[in-house]
């Protein structure tokens, strides 16, 4: 329904019903980049659910919402040419799009690999702990959705002012990074392991290191995106190896 509405909302645009002021609301990809930007918002809130259920699996997932945003943008830099025959093969928006396809590719296949690697074991010694353990995970999540609701209004409240189209991804982003030192704090009353605040802590710099991806454009985005996919493999490998050859202690292991 929305990409069909973006599609008559362009129409409209080609008989001069509306005048937005931003020149991407005015190209033909609109329908494209509204639909993508709803699929993007349906993952954030699938993110947020899953937290309560595996702080890891909803780590590997915010890579999996910055693969679908580089597809995103690689649909945005089509936006620069207004005629297939003015594409020029070296140009930025060509050179970007390639950059922006190929990184969520590498991070679509190191995603794949860190979750057919991931062991989800509980660092809680009790059914109790563990159950108690979930609730404030939900109750962070709840807080979470809160805060995107919030971030989703006031983007509404600027377009409806400025006529300009944005997505505070970012400052969401901004908002999973505060939310995950909360739970390393929080996983601290249940175990004091290194393996298990380095992991978590690892798990925070991870999605640092999206949001700092959100500070580049082209290609380095790209480059620091896939960097903190590879990053996360790794972690997942290590932490692996060593829980199989028992150096870690399973019943504390998360």
């Amino acid at each position: 329904m929305s990409f069909i509405g973006g599609a008559l909302y362009y129409i409209a645009l080609e008989l001069n019903w509306v005048q937005p002021k931003d020149g991407f609301i005015n190209h033909i990809l609109f329908p494209i980049d509204l639909a993508f930007t709803l699929l993007l918002i349906f993952e954030v809130f699938n993110l947020i659910f899953t937290l309560p259920k595996s702080v890891a699996r909803s780590n590997s997932q915010q890579y999996e919402i910055l693969s679908l945003i580089f597809l995103r943008s690689a649909f945005k830099e089509f936006s620069h040419f207004d005629t297939i025959p003015d594409i020029d093969l070296y140009s930025e928006p060509v050179l970007n799009m390639l950059a922006f396809g190929i990184g969520g590719l590498l991070i679509f296949f190191l995603t794949g690999l860190t979750n057919s690697f991931q062991q989800h074991l509980t660092i809680t010694k009790s059914r109790k702990d563990k159950l108690s353990f979930i609730a404030v995970k939900k109750m962070l999540s709840l807080g979470l959705l809160i805060g995107f609701l919030v971030i989703g209004v006031f983007d509404v409240w600027h377009l409806i002012n400025t006529g300009t189209y944005d997505q505070s991804f970012a400052s969401f982003y901004t908002l999973l990074v505060f939310s995950d030192i909360l739970i390393v704090l929080i996983a601290l009353r249940y175990s004091t392991a290194y393996h298990i605040i380095f992991r978590y802590s690892a798990f925070i710099l991870a999605t640092i290191i999206i949001r700092i991806s959100f500070s580049f454009k082209g290609y380095e985005a790209v480059i620091v995106g896939v960097s903190g996919s590879i990053f996360v493999l790794l972690l997942t490998l290590t932490y692996n190896y060593f829980n199989k050859i028992g150096v870690l202690k399973i019943d504390e292991s998360k």
